[in-house]
């Protein structure tokens, strides 16, 4: 559709490069295939023809492209290769233009669980203790898939192994947590397959509907919301019901808001609409805790007589891959959805964590939720034909079955589901926050032994004391500011140089975490970029990461013996410019904290706090944590000038 564009362009001489991106669908309409044979080849054939000045053909390494199909003569490279090519066709005058070659990721995903794209035997996973929490992963790979994991020293990340689509770009996150795991296959979380959840359960009471029942599911794309309208839709189908679906996809497959409107109906002639009009809703699926929450789902409701039935998990939302701290309000949206239908018609389940551990894929909640809500008495359709919907769906059959059945099962017995989901979780790997502040500060001082020795937790333990002697002799009524200074502290003197990583792979139970996730013949492959050994960008001057084999876990076991080095003259990896600063940061914050000691008081208790927290904005590895720390101290500078004049700051502020 652009080619009379780009001949317009040659015409003029304009200086201009196009990029073309072919990635095998036309994604916006559902991603059907693309037409006419006009292939990514046939493409740069035309281009070549048009008399383009320059065309670079860019492709993903991980696809097979048949290079010979492309015109004689013309540069291909990988898509790693982009940033230079851009770079070097912005410098050329006249029209140039890059063809990048890329299928879909939504579309891989898709084909992959039909068994008609390539599944390659690669996964991605991060080890959270070694993991900033700085998002330069979010930032490189855009991908929703990295998702936020709290725990007590902070938000990390973690990899949604069921919906990622192993485009792998997450691991250029200047990061050494993320390993590649080659061959096996995930450990399916899974009960014996003698064990029928539905056995045993009663038949819920199926309801009489005189007029059109509304039902309305929220979710997010790729998850199968969709198909959970299409299922109802059927089964009303085969019990000779009226029945209507409006499917609202936006133009996003995956990770955008879908909702389905659905009327189920005694006869098709009762139904006059096939959108769900305001306070119409007789029931809300809301897979998606976002969407369910939205002003335009409970809009919907029917209040005094609509129930909802929520996943409460919390799904990251885009605004995660571009701000790693950006909050995500569960209770608040939890007590809005409560607010719009009332306490006892609200049946709120974790029903991601708890599906995904039952079947061993994130995929199954949505018909987990659908069986939750069918037990419950909210579905007026009757078991034979939702099982018989299922079967004419025809794709994993057995897998859904048993995923509704388990949502009957929590319907009926939560306590029994949930004792199964413990059972199979095994040992928690994740240490969780704590509100209790000895608890925090236990942890921590125990964490710091581990670290370096006694003597260096003790130094730690001493600073907290103090400052919470302080705080409890003026400010007795508030601890916020001992535990600012708690985590703060911790996050300074836990800086992750080569002796902690080394140390958090192989001393704090990674590798048996791993090996309870995957099953089969697995190698671990490390993703590093050694200070002392790696290559740098020509373009940026960054250190470039490298893939490394599974002699690195040997090399870390060895590697963390020598911790006591740290600091020393004797350590090598002491010299260098980061270890240097992340020493002097420990040092210039014990003086700030000095500092606000001696001069803090109910006029600027406030801003103490602010000052103190800043440290934890102190993230990431090489180039990130240098930007992390320059744009520290800046802001320390400025808080602490109004920590020793807070009536002029407050006047600056009216």
């Amino acid at each position: 559709s652009g080619s009379l564009a780009i001949r317009a362009a040659l015409a003029a001489n304009t200086n201009i490069t196009y990029k073309i991106l072919y990635n095998d669908a036309v994604a916006m309409t559902g991603g059907q295939a693309n037409e006419g044979g006009l292939d990514a080849p046939r493409i740069a054939a035309e281009l070549v023809a048009m008399g383009i000045k320059k065309l670079v053909v860019v492709y993903d390494e991980k696809e097979d492209v048949d290079k010979a199909a492309f015109p004689k003569g013309i540069e291909m490279v990988e898509r790693a290769e982009l940033d230079r090519v851009q770079r070097a066709l912005r410098d050329i005058k006249g029209t140039t233009a890059i063809v990048y070659v890329q299928t879909c990721a939504a579309e891989k995903r898709r084909r992959r669980k039909r068994g008609t794209y390539p599944d390659p035997a690669k996964r991605v996973l991060i080890n959270d203790l070694v993991c900033e929490g700085c998002g330069d992963c979010s930032v490189k790979s855009n991908c929703i898939s990295v998702e936020p994991l709290e725990t007590e020293f902070g938000r990390k990340r973690v990899i949604n192994q069921s919906s990622c689509n192993k485009d792998f770009s997450c691991v250029k996150g200047f990061c050494p947590s993320f390993v590649t795991i080659e061959g096996g296959q995930l450990r399916k979380a899974a009960p014996s397959e003698s064990k029928d959840p539905s056995v045993g359960l009663p038949l819920p009471k199926i309801m009489e509907i005189e007029n059109p029942y509304r039902i309305l599911i929220t979710g997010i794309g790729g998850t199968g919301v969709v198909t959970i309208g299409a299922l109802l839709a059927m089964a009303a189908h085969l019990e000779n019901k009226g029945v209507t679906v409006l499917d609202q996809a936006g133009l996003a497959q995956k990770g955008g808001a879908v909702t389905s409107h659905i009327h189920i109906a005694p006869k098709p002639e009762h139904i006059n609409a096939v959108r769900i009009p305001a306070g119409r809703a007789d029931l809300l699926i809301g897979c998606d805790l976002v969407v369910a929450g939205s002003d335009d789902s409970l809009a919907k409701l029917d209040v005094g007589v609509a129930n909802a039935v929520i996943n409460s998990h919390p799904a990251p939302t885009m605004d995660f891959t571009l701000n790693p701290d950006a909050p995500f309000p569960v209770q608040e949206t939890l007590s809005h959805i409560i607010q719009a239908v009332g306490e006892d018609a609200c049946h709120m389940i974790e029903a991601s964590t708890i599906a995904t551990t039952l079947m061993g894929d994130a995929i199954a909640t949505n018909l987990f939720m659908l069986g939750y809500s069918f037990q419950k008495g909210f579905i007026p359709l009757s078991l034979e034909a939702l099982m018989r919907a299922i079967e004419l769906n025809g794709i994993a059959i057995d897998s859904n079955k048993r995923a509704f059945a388990w949502g009957r099962s929590m319907a009926h017995d939560p306590d029994s589901v949930l004792e199964e989901v413990s059972k199979l979780s095994g040992p928690q790997d994740i240490l969780l926050p704590t509100d209790d502040l000895e608890e925090m500060i236990s942890r921590r001082i125990e964490f710091l032994s581990d670290y370096q020795d006694r003597n260096y937790a003790l130094r730690y333990q001493n600073i907290i004391r103090k400052i919470q002697t302080a705080e409890n002799k003026d400010f007795a009524s508030s601890n916020n500011l001992t535990r600012a200074a708690t985590r703060s502290l911790f996050k300074l003197m836990a800086y992750k140089d080569e002796y902690e990583v080394a140390r958090l792979y192989t001393q704090t139970g990674f590798f048996d975490k791993v090996d309870r996730m995957m099953e089969g013949d697995y190698k671990i492959k490390f993703n590093l970029a050694p200070p002392l050994f790696a290559k740098k960008d020509s373009e940026t001057g960054q250190l470039l990461k490298k893939e490394y084999g599974p002699w690195v876990a040997k090399a870390f076991g060895t590697l963390a013996k020598f911790k006591k080095l740290r600091g020393t003259a004797l350590d090598p990896f002491g010299y260098t410019a980061e270890r240097r600063e992340e020493r002097k940061l420990i040092g210039e914050f014990e003086k700030t904290l000095e500092e606000i000691l001696s001069g803090l008081n109910s006029g600027n208790y406030a801003i103490a706090q602010e000052i103190v927290e800043l440290p934890m904005n102190v993230r990431g590895y090489g180039h990130v944590k240098e930007a992390a720390i320059k744009t520290y101290r800046l802001e320390r500078d400025h808080l602490m000038t109004a920590f020793h004049n807070p009536a002029q700051q407050t006047s600056a502020a009216e």
